[in-house]
C-alpha cells in the first residue's frame, strides 16, 4: 500500500514522493529479498489507459521511483469498426513515448510492456504495434486474458480480506472483465478458475450508452447494460462454488477506485484513502444506483468522476453489480494496484540475482 503520507498526482494516481509495496502485509507474511538497485518498469497498456510504473526492490517489496497514467481510449469506435481508430493510435502513441522518455531517464535496465483487451480484438494490432516500436522504442506484447488475469491477481492478493475458502478477484477493464476464483496463498495464490468476459467500461458503453436525458430511459439503458453482463457471466456463474462460508471480494480497477471516492465524498482522487480499503457492498451499490440516476453532465460535476469518466462509470457500475449478484460478499476490498504490479514482481523475481 501506498504509505508516503501524501495526496495523489491526479496524473499518475501517485504522491509525490515514493510508493512502496510491501510482500506482507498484516494478513501475510513473506521473508525479504537481497534488495538490488536495479530499475525496473512495468507499462499496461489497456482498452481505455496508458499505465507505467517503475520501482527498484527493497527488502520487502519495492519502492515506485516513477510513474504515469493517461486515459487514452484506444478502444475507442473499436466495437463498430473492428479497428484501433487513427486518432485512438496517435493518442496512445503520444502517451507511450512519454512513457518511453521516463524509462531512458530511470535507466531502467528491464521492462515488461503490455496491451489487452483492444489489441486482441483489433484487426490493426499489428500495425499499431509496430508503429509503436518503430516510434517509441517500446515493444508491446499482445497477452491472452488469462495472463492478464494472473497479472492482475499477482499484484493485488495480499490486500485480500483474511478468511476461509476461495474468494473472487475481479478487474474490470475497458473491454473486457476478468473474474479470476483463487484459493489463497503466499507468495501466490493458486488459480482455481477464471473467465473473460468481453464488456467492459467502454465495449459495455458503446453498446448500451446513448446520452438520453430522461430519467426513464437511462434506468432502461442501465437495466440493459446490467442484463448484458450478467448473461456473460451465466456459464461461469454456474462453475462458483456453492458458499459455505463468507465469501471474499477484491476488485481492481478504475471502475472500484472511482465509485470507493465517491461514497467517502473525497475532493478529489487519493490514493492513500482508497487502496486497501474495504467496503460494505451495499454501500457500493447504492452509489452505482445513485449514478445510474444521474446524466453524464450530472456525473461529470462529481470531483472523483469528472468529464473523461463521465460517460463510462456507469458501465462500471453494472459490470460491478452484477459481479456481486453472483459472488454476494458482504464487503468488498479496493485495490489501486494489479498488472503493474503484478509484472514488476514476475520480473524482480526472475532478476534476483545480485547488483
Amino acid at each position: 500500500m501506498d504509505d508516503s503520507g501524501a495526496n495523489a498526482n491526479p496524473e499518475t494516481g501517485y504522491s509525490p514522493g515514493a510508493a512502496r509495496y510491501h510482500d506482507k502485509s498484516r494478513h501475510h507474511h513473506t521473508s525479504s529479498r537481497p534488495t538490488n538497485r536495479r530499475a525496473y518498469g512495468a507499462l499496461d497498456l489497456g482498452t481505455n489507459n496508458c499505465r507505467l510504473l517503475v520501482a527498484r526492490p527493497s527488502d520487502d517489496g519495492f519502492t515506485v521511483i516513477d510513474a504515469f497514467s493517461r486515459i487514452v481510449r484506444l478502444g475507442e469506435g473499436l466495437s463498430t469498426t473492428g479497428r484501433l481508430s487513427d486518432r485512438a493510435i496517435d493518442r496512445a502513441v503520444d502517451a507511450l513515448a512519454i512513457c518511453a522518455d521516463k524509462l531512458r531517464r530511470r535507466h531502467v535496465s528491464l521492462s515488461r510492456s503490455v496491451a489487452t483487451e483492444a489489441c486482441r480484438r483489433a484487426a490493426n494490432a499489428r500495425q499499431f504495434v509496430s508503429r509503436v516500436q518503430r516510434e517509441t522504442g517500446i515493444a508491446l506484447d499482445i497477452i491472452s486474458p488469462q495472463e492478464e488475469a494472473r497479472l492482475a491477481v499477482l499484484g493485488c492478493h495480499i490486500l485480500l480480506e483474511p478468511g476461509d475458502g476461495p474468494a473472487l478477484i475481479f478487474d474490470i477493464g475497458g473491454g473486457s472483465t476478468e473474474l479470476v476464483l483463487i484459493e489463497p496463498g503466499m507468495p501466490e495464490p493458486e488459480i482455481l478458475s477464471w473467465y473473460s468476459a468481453p464488456w467492459g467500461v467502454v465495449s459495455l458503453a458503446e453498446k448500451e450508452f446513448n446520452d438520453l436525458t430522461s430519467l426513464e430511459d437511462r434506468l432502461d439503458t442501465y437495466a440493459r447494460m446490467r442484463k448484458r453482463v450478467a448473461d456473460s457471466f451465466a456459464d461461469f456463474a454456474s462453475t462458483l462454488p456453492t458458499i459455505g462460508y463468507q465469501p471474499r471480494l477484491l476488485g481492481t480497477s478504475g471502475t472500484v477506485t472511482t465509485l470507493a471516492s465517491v461514497h467517502l465524498d473525497l475532493p478529489h482522487y487519493d490514493r492513500n484513502k482508497i487502496d486497501g480499503l474495504n467496503l460494505p457492498s451495499v454501500a457500493m451499490r447504492e452509489v452505482s444506483q445513485s449514478l445510474s440516476h444521474m446524466s453524464v453532465p450530472e456525473r461529470a460535476e462529481i470531483p472523483c468522476i469528472g468529464r473523461e469518466r463521465a460517460d463510462l462509470v456507469v458501465a462500471g457500475c453494472a459490470i460491478l453489480e452484477a459481479i456481486l449478484d453472483i459472488w454476494p460478499a458482504e464487503r468488498i476490498g479496493i485495490a489501486d494496484r494489479g498488472i503493474r504490479e503484478g509484472i514488476l514482481r514476475s520480473i524482480m523475481a526472475k532478476d534476483s540475482g545480485p547488483s
